[in-house]
C-alpha cells in the first residue's frame, strides 16, 4: 500500500527539518571528525533527492 501525497510531504518536511539540525552540528566541524554526522547528512540529501519533485 502506498503512501498518501499528505504523508510523502509531511515526510519530506521532516528529513528537511532534521537535516538543517544536523548541518548545523557539521559547522561546527569543520575537519569532519564526527564522521557518522557527515554520513548520516549524507543519507538524508540521498533521501530527499529520491523522493524527488
Amino acid at each position: 500500500m502506498g503512501l498518501s501525497k499528505k504523508d510523502l510531504t509531511k515526510r519530506k518536511s521532516n528529513l528537511k527539518t532534521r537535516l538543517e539540525e544536523l548541518e548545523k552540528k557539521a559547522f561546527n566541524d569543520p575537519l569532519k571528525k564526527d564522521v557518522a554526522l557527515h554520513e548520516e547528512i549524507a543519507e538524508l540529501k540521498k533521501k530527499i533527492a529520491e523522493q524527488g519533485c
